[in-house]
């Protein structure tokens, strides 16, 4: 906004508190040039706007500083759904080497976004296509794991409760280390333990570790599934 423009504002503002609007012409001024600089890059439209905002949620009297956080949090939002990519297709005369015409098209395109002569780009899909092939689909599946298959296989004579849980899993069984065991009270992702009670002593200092859980446990697992 400019210094012209403030009047109109501190109007508006006037309709929902007569207080804003001085009587002596000097202060009016130079609460108009303290307005104008806080509002410098709000444009005119949504500080009126946002002058109704205000006093839709709010009782007390109105500040620039308040018009000033509600266009920065609108720009924030604009640009957080802004991909700025200046796809080909759009600007086919855009030279990818012209770095200086390249910075000039990008702030264009984003100063349009703020103002809101033109849509946020949201960030397209992977691919266009109707059906994504098969490649491409088995690479998608393979994202976020952390081991290879190769490395699994490998692995799994180092792990074999891990590669039995795993074996379960692909073939659509129940994972009995995903529910504690009823019978030796093994907690979730931990294996079966055996139980040897000795006359005198805490049969829990005789537990031990076993791989193969109780048929408890896989019934637990198979009512949990």
């Amino acid at each position: 906004m400019n210094p012209e423009q403030i009047p109109q504002l501190l109007k508006q503002v006037s309709y929902a508190d007569p207080r804003i609007l001085p009587e002596d012409r000097q202060e009016l001024q130079g609460l108009a040039a303290l307005w104008a600089g806080v509002l410098t890059d709000v444009p005119a439209e949504f500080a009126m706007w946002a002058v109704g905002q205000h006093y839709a949620e709010s009782p007390f009297p109105i500040k620039p500083s308040d018009i000033a956080s509600r266009w920065r949090a609108h720009v924030r939002d604009r640009m957080n759904r802004h991909t700025g990519t200046l796809e080909p297709t759009r600007y086919p005369e855009l030279d990818p080497d012209d770095v200086a015409g390249f910075m000039h098209t990008l702030r264009a395109e984003r100063h349009a976004v703020i103002m809101g002569r033109a849509e946020p780009t949201p960030l397209k899909a992977i691919t266009g296509a109707d059906a994504v092939p098969d490649e491409v689909q088995e690479r998608l599946d393979r994202i976020g794991r952390y081991m290879p298959d190769h490395a699994r296989e490998t692995l799994a004579q180092y792990r074999p409760v891990r590669a039995a849980r795993e074996r379960l899993i692909r073939t659509g069984q129940p994972d009995p280390l995903a529910v504690p065991c009823p019978w030796c009270g093994a907690a979730i992702d931990q294996a079966c333990r055996g139980r040897r009670v000795t006359p005198g002593r805490d049969p829990e200092s005789k537990r031990q570790g076993i791989r193969a859980p109780h048929p408890s446990r896989l019934d637990a697992a198979r009512t949990a599934a």
